[in-house]
């Protein structure tokens, strides 16, 4: 593999990784109080299009990074938003 896609796919890993403790801690406590729901929304979204970018390229690692870090944001997203409701 070459060096480009090495830091590609390190940078995928740190993406991913940085965003699973949040979530297992919104799964398991349901406390969102301290979330921004602007910030979660901006970042739900920001993952959407790098996803589309990735696909649109043809680039593995920014379409597995973003594609794993939209489903974990936006479910934190969807947890917040079920939080205000109650």
């Amino acid at each position: 593999m070459d060096p480009i896609s090495l830091v590609g796919y390190a940078a995928s890993f740190c993406s991913v990784v940085s965003f699973i403790p949040q979530a297992l801690k919104v799964a398991r406590t349901k406390d969102t109080a301290a979330i921004s729901i602007r910030m979660y929304f901006l970042t739900v979204t920001g993952f959407a299009l790098w996803t589309a970018f990735g696909s649109m390229k043809g680039e593995i690692p920014i379409i597995l990074a973003n594609s794993i870090c939209f489903c974990l944001s936006a479910f934190i997203l969807a947890a917040k938003l079920r939080g205000r409701r109650k």
